[in-house]
């Protein structure tokens, strides 16, 4: 008969350690996931420019070419006036100039509308331009802009034209505007000159032209009662 082969007690503890060891291992939680860092463009949209939402801006045009003199000393007012999760529409309001006076009337004409677009997993911007006359009806140029092409910076978004807005530009016989590029900038809150600004420009098509710069910014310092809404709304 043999004998039962014993084992220690020390060996047993060992043993029962480790396996205690290894089913807790395998019974913890995994570990939370990291948030990514937001986007630049979530920076810009969401943060910078809701953060505006309602207020309104006194600006004035700051590029020189000669094609925007009417413009050079009207009074403007930017409105960050409509805002959701995936859409603010900011009117821009055009004064009177100096020769017409205050009395004259204002161009409401304008609204810049800024949307957030998916692609699968990519998130993006749009710009939009919304044109209506005074009674309130749609101008034929209208709803032109573009998507976004590339991540930017929080200060900082660019548009490039998009198909939908060639188009339309040359059926409108506004073959210049079909290399298009448009700009949005907002300053980070509590900057000491924090500024919006629109701008569009648009390469030279030859060495003898300048191409196209126009370009406006608003004191966001200083906000400014709210102007009347824009035609039609």
């Amino acid at each position: 008969m043999k004998q039962a082969v014993r084992t220690s007690r020390p060996v047993f503890a060992a043993l029962a350690a480790m396996t205690l060891s290894a089913v807790l291992s395998g019974c913890q939680p995994d570990e939370a996931p990291v948030a990514p860092d937001p986007s630049p463009q979530d920076v810009f949209f969401f943060d910078r420019l809701s953060k505006l939402c309602g207020k309104a801006y006194s600006g004035q045009m700051v590029s020189d070419q000669a094609v925007d003199a009417d413009m050079a000393d009207r009074p403007m007012i930017v409105h960050v006036a409509n805002c959701s999760q995936s859409e603010i529409q900011i009117p821009f309001h055009v004064g009177p100039s100096e020769s017409e006076g205050a009395d004259g009337a204002w161009d409401r004409s304008r609204t810049w509308i800024i949307t957030r677009t998916e692609d699968g997993d990519k998130t993006g911007l749009r710009l939009k331009h919304r044109h209506r006359h005074e009674d309130g009806s749609l101008d034929s140029s209208t709803n032109y802009g573009g998507d976004t092409a590339s991540q930017g910076t929080a200060g900082r978004q660019e548009f490039p034209v998009d198909d939908e807005s060639i188009a339309l530009f040359k059926a409108e016989g506004l073959d210049q505007s079909v290399t298009n590029i448009w700009a949005v900038e907002v300053s980070a809150p509590g900057t000491d000159d924090a500024r919006f600004a629109y701008e569009l420009r648009r390469p030279p098509v030859s060495e003898t032209e300048e191409g196209r710069l126009f370009r406006v910014e608003f004191d966001l310092t200083q906000p400014v009662p709210a102007p009347p809404p824009p035609w039609g709304d």
